[in-house]
Formats: structure tokens, sequence, C-alpha cells
């Protein structure tokens, strides 16, 4: 197997936030959690609301400070908020929000919004903000006349067409999508993205893909890693996690994604039925985490928190039945 060249690397990620009014208990939004990013790579974050994979992103790029844990980028520790990191770091990671409509300043022309990073990052000289700005629109397909337009005239694909070339101005190294394409029409969508892989082909770029859509991750990631109550469940390469999933948790969603033909329908894992609601992460259960909807739960599960275990190169499980080599094998008592 090729050696990975990870430009970031997360251990130990946690985020505790104080429940109001007291004082020993906390919404545990990220408990652990572990992964790589290599240059070049897409990386998806996958889990349903609540999950802490948005909570992921803001500690990744310094939005929020880590209860616990360590962040390295290209090996320097940026384990620290957003206001100390120095500003040649700033550069180098940016960031994509979910609603466009909130993310840009609807005061300030589209050229103002991308100008901006020119002037604080020195980027080029002053002179050259509006070729710099055009050869930006030019990245994203948007006509040069929407240069002195204010983003309320855009539409939300448009307008999320700008965020993006903001982060690019900085010509960063990693991006992270904070469920970039989920507040645009679905026949939006399908721009987005293709400009995102278009871009991510052209200039290097590696991405950190927040989202709760899975079909979305099968032509959008290199590795899938999947959220679940602030922890990892599952984290795999692409082809591997689509067609050989593990953890009971993965194969529940993947089984519930919609499909359009039978061949689709032959290639879902066997449908599972998990039981009840999600936990509150202020009462996270004891044991596995999702042993409280698991159907193949056991006293295991319940009393003692499963650790990683690497099923095949490059695709690890957090449940007490994967075995290296093996995969999902039930035992235990019920």
């Amino acid at each position: 197997m090729a050696e990975r060249n990870d430009i970031l690397v997360v251990k130990g990620m946690k985020k505790y936030f104080p429940v109001q009014g007291s004082k020993d208990k906390f919404v545990r939004a990220i408990d652990g959690i572990n992964f790589t990013l290599a240059q070049g790579e897409t990386l998806g974050l996958v889990g349903e609301s609540g999950s802490g994979k948005s909570t992921t992103a803001y500690n990744v790029i310094g939005m929020e400070e880590m209860t616990e844990g360590e962040v390295t980028f290209r090996g320097q520790d940026i384990s620290m908020p957003l206001s100390k990191r120095p500003l040649a770091l700033k550069k180098e990671i940016q960031i994509v929000f979910q609603d466009p409509g909130t993310s840009l300043n609807p005061q300030r022309t589209i050229y103002d919004i991308l100008s901006l990073p020119l002037k604080i990052h020195k980027v080029c000289a002053p002179r050259d903000y509006v070729k710099y700005v055009a050869a930006l629109m030019d990245l994203v397909e948007l006509p040069y006349e929407y240069m002195y337009k204010y983003p309320a005239t855009l539409g939300g694909g448009e307008r999320q067409m700008v965020a993006i070339a903001r982060a690019l101005a900085t010509a960063p190294s990693l991006i992270v999508l904070d469920e970039p394409t989920s507040a645009l029409d679905v026949s939006v969508q399908a721009k987005i993205i293709n400009t995102l892989l278009r871009l991510q082909k052209e200039m290097d770029l590696s991405y950190l893909f927040i989202t709760h859509d899975l079909s979305l991750m099968r032509n959008m990631s290199d590795r899938v890693a999947i959220m679940y109550l602030g922890r990892i469940a599952e984290i795999a390469p692409t082809q591997s996690f689509f067609q050989n999933p593990q953890h009971p948790y993965t194969k529940m969603l993947l089984s519930s994604i919609p499909v359009v033909s039978e061949e689709e329908e032959q290639l879902k894992p066997t449908q599972i039925h998990s039981a009840g609601e999600i936990p509150s992460p202020v009462n996270v259960p004891t044991g596995c985490s999702f042993h409280t909807r698991c159907p193949f739960a056991r006293d295991i599960c319940r009393e003692k928190d499963p650790e990683m275990v690497e099923f095949e190169a490059g695709h690890t499980v957090r449940c007490h039945f994967c075995q290296a080599g093996k995969g999902f094998v039930l035992g235990g008592e019920s």
C-alpha cells in the first residue's frame, strides 16, 4: 500500500459544551475522534443531525476551541482558536458554509466580498484586485458583470459559487465544505458538485466534505467516515464502504437510501431496522453508544465501549463484533 501524504491529522478530538444551569453536565458534541486527510483527497464526514460533523468542521478551522485533542496541518500543531492562528495558516485552510444567504455580507458587492481576502492576505497589489477578482469569477464560471451586484440579486447557486470563489481567493490547500449543497435546489446541486470536483483536480485541493447525504458521497469522496453521537462508527475507502459496509449503523443508513432501479436495489445491504430515537448527547449511553438502537446488541455492547478495529486495509470499524479480516461476526450472549 502506497504511503499516504496526510496534510491534516486529527487525534482524540473532543468538544464538550456545558449545559446551562448545570456544573457537571455537558453536551458531548465530539467525543474522541481520529481521522486523517491526504493531499488532493476528499473525506466525506457523514451523519444524522446532531452527530457532531459540523462541530468537527468548526474545530478543524478554529472557529471553536477544542476541549481536548490535537490537530496538525502539514505537521504543524493547529490546536488553537482561529484568533491565535498565524495569518499564513488561515490562508491555507478555508471554509464554505451551508447557506450562502447568511455567509455573504448582503451590504457588500461581489467585488467587495472577493477582494477582501486579497487585502487581508496581501495576495496581490491593489491595482490588480479587479483582474484577480475577475479570474476568481472565471474559475467558478460566473459572468464578470456580476462583480458589482449584491448577493440578494443572485440565485442560491450563484451565491454559493461566490462563496466558493471567496474560499479560493487565498489559494488554500484545504477547504472545509459544510453541507455546501443542502440549502440549494436539486437542479443546482449537480453544478456545484461538478465545479468542486473540477477545481480539486485543477488545483490539487483537499476537501473535508460535511454532509448527511450518503448518495452524494459515492461520486464525491475518496473515503467516507460515518459519525454517530460524536464518535466515528466506520471509516473506509468509498468503494469498500458502499460494497462491503460493516457497522450495523452504516448498514442501516445505506439500506434507507432511495434507489431508482432494481440493480441499485440489489447493491443495498439487507434492511436493518433500528429502535427508538438518537439518545441525547447530554446522556450518552454507556458502552457502545449505538446499542440502544442496534438489533444485534449484546451484554458487552451495553457494558464496554468498543475500539476501532481494522477490518481490512484502510477500513476501520468501531464495533465489538467486527473482526480483522472477517468483518461483522455476531457472537456473545444476548
